[in-house]
């Protein structure tokens, strides 16, 4: 039996990162042979992986990757939050971000085809499963990103214009991240919707009419109901504070110090940009 050195087993364990016992074990049954021992760590990474598809991958996090004109955003789930937060997982996510940039996948199965060993590497080092939920890749435009401390909500922004101004849209994307708006423009708001609300809004505004009626009533006082047109004023002042609580560009940004009475639209008109899309990842749930 080939004798192995600790030398050699150090040699592996910094070429796989794998536990040194695992590297010694592929040592000895490769007869000391380097290549031929990294070749069984990836055969027994695969298997691990394998074993594990069945358990649950309630956790994970977020990585974006911005190229140029091109940007990528995925969300990668694993067992227990603690891998979450691993810097092997943050590099993980952050590769397979990249590689959705430059391979330009049709699906996870495709991203998967290229990359599965260097998932399988991860699996093999943390002992967790992991797999790339979903992900989304955006062409052309300037963008700009956030992704919250712990990785678990992440947002993509993609805006025309000549140049982006990477601070304000990183503020832009926290404000997203923390308030999730259900909505990014005005005319994105299905009719119906907004006809609901209006009809809600009305009969609010009509109750607090018939509240004050009843006030004065009650203190033997005059009642003087306000005209129609002022009543109609009111609702569609209700309106717009309602489209300003619910859509993206309407709402005034989170940051209210950094940037007083200041709107998400009126921020990206500031620096000559538009917005085309954003992405709202949250680990676990569906994008916005």
């Amino acid at each position: 039996m080939t004798a192995i050195s600790a030398a050699a087993v150090n040699e592996l364990r910094k070429k796989t990162d794998q536990p040194l016992m695992d590297c010694k074990k592929a040592l000895t049954e490769s007869g000391g042979d380097m290549e031929k021992a990294v070749d069984l760590l990836r055969s027994w990474n695969a298997k691990a992986g394998v074993k594990r598809e069945a358990n649950e991958t309630a956790e994970g996090r977020v990585g974006i990757a911005i190229e140029g004109d091109k940007a990528a955003i995925l969300e990668l789930r694993c067992e227990s939050a603690p891998t979450a937060k691993n810097d092997l997982t943050v590099k993980l996510v952050n590769d397979l971000a990249q590689a959705v940039i430059a391979d330009n996948p049709a699906d996870v199965a495709g991203l998967l085809a290229k990359h599965q060993d260097r998932l399988n590497e991860v699996v093999g080092v943390i002992r967790e499963k992991m797999v790339p939920h979903r992900f989304e890749r955006l062409d052309g435009g300037v963008f700009g990103s956030y992704i919250h401390h712990d990785g678990t909500v992440g947002v993509l922004i993609q805006c025309k214009g000549e140049k982006a101004n990477d601070e304000a849209l990183r503020d832009i994307c926290a404000h997203v991240a923390a308030l999730n708006p259900a909505y990014l423009r005005t005319t994105d708001v299905p009719a119906d919707v907004v006809a609901r609300e209006k009809t809600f809004l009305l009969q609010q505004t009509q109750e607090s009419e018939k509240a004050a009626e009843d006030k004065a009533t009650a203190e033997g006082k005059k009642f003087n109901p306000k005209p129609a047109n002022i009543l109609e004023k009111i609702g569609e002042g209700k309106l717009k504070t309602w489209f300003g609580e619910t859509v993206m560009l309407e709402q005034p940004m989170a940051n209210a110090g950094k940037y007083p009475n200041t709107t998400i639209g009126a921020l990206l008109a500031k620096y000559g940009l538009t917005v085309e899309k954003v992405v709202r990842y949250k680990v676990g749930a569906q994008s916005v």
